[in-house]
């Protein structure tokens, strides 16, 4: 299974992918050139607000409902040690976490099943 990067470089990857410097990037979206600095090398943490995620999301130009789009806000939440909210809002996703957490800790859910399991979660 492809591990992914912490959410600043996922960032900094996408931003740098449009061809912007980061403060062409900020003069062009109105942001914050030395938050965003520190957001892309790790040293603030990203956003948790929906709203300000999308924005960030829209300015990089994710695609809704894409793995770029999912994987940008699966990122913000795990930098919180958080689920992402829609699987949150799915009980029946939340009724087999522990079962999901459980086979984690025993290490027996190998990679290559987890990566099943999130395609499947994805319905991909």
């Amino acid at each position: 299974m492809k591990t992914l990067p912490a959410f600043g470089e996922f960032f900094k990857a996408k931003r740098q992918a449009l061809g912007l410097t980061l403060r062409e990037f900020c003069l062009k979206h109105k942001l914050d050139p030395g938050n965003l600095s520190r957001m892309e090398r790790g040293l603030l943490a990203p956003p948790q607000d929906r709203e300000v995620l999308e924005k960030y999301a829209k300015a990089l130009e994710l695609k809704s409902g894409d793995d770029d789009w999912y994987a940008f806000f699966d990122l913000a939440a795990a930098a919180k040690g958080r689920l992402p909210d829609e699987l949150l809002k799915d009980q029946e996703i939340v009724a087999k976490l522990p079962l999901i957490f459980k086979m984690l800790r025993d290490k027996r859910l190998t990679e290559r099943r987890l990566s099943e399991l999130v395609k499947e979660i994805r319905g991909k």
